[in-house]
């Protein structure tokens, strides 16, 4: 079977050569990805939550995190996109640029610079803005801001509200409109949808 790619707005294109990563071979439609795919992330997200990320909080867990959400869908799940995408950092520059948002992280949890959820949703943005996985970007860096926020005493971020973000929609249109915004230097709209 041919599986043919739908994408919401604002999401990123699978390329050729990463779609014929896709480990289930029954999925012939985005209907079917997209269940797989929540399957998958929700054995992502009862892994990160039992982790201590602030003893652990290296390039190592980020990766792994994203491998546990998308091993069971993409034979690439954890592994540094190698190719160009309409967002994101040059992907030969992402190792580095990973390594900078952990340490600044780090420091601004360490020493306070900053109201936690603000830290944490900059974290999340930058994340999102480094576009380290050739997909599913968006959802790996919502829970990994969620898992820090919880590890450091906070409460889990609302995103929208009950809403899926991965669908088209008005809760999907206001993120990535805060998103742009926090692209812009306004963090305001982001940590507004955060707290939602």
């Amino acid at each position: 079977m041919v599986m043919h790619f739908q994408y919401p707005p604002g999401a990123t294109p699978i390329d050729p050569d990463e779609a014929l990563g896709l480990i289930p071979k029954h999925i012939s439609t985005q209907a079917q990805l997209n269940a797989w795919e929540e399957l998958n992330i929700d054995e992502g997200a009862n892994w990160i939550e039992r982790q201590k990320l602030i003893q652990c909080f290296d390039e190592g867990l980020v990766r792994e995190l994203h491998r546990r959400m998308f091993n069971q869908t993409w034979l690439w799940a954890g592994t540094f996109r190698k190719s160009a995408k309409s967002i994101g950092i040059d992907w030969t520059q992402i190792s580095v640029a990973l390594k900078n948002l952990i340490d600044n992280t780090t420091y601004q949890i360490e020493n306070k610079t900053l109201p936690l959820d603000e830290i944490v949703v900059r974290f999340h943005h930058q994340l999102v803005l480094i576009h380290a996985f050739p997909n599913g970007n968006g959802r790996h860096a919502r829970l990994m801001a969620d898992a820090l926020i919880v590890n450091l005493g906070g409460t889990r971020f609302s995103w929208g509200g009950n809403t899926s973000i991965a669908s088209p929609g008005v809760t999907r249109q206001n993120y990535l409109s805060a998103l742009r915004a926090a692209d812009n230097g306004d963090i305001a709209p982001l940590m507004k949808f955060a707290r939602q």
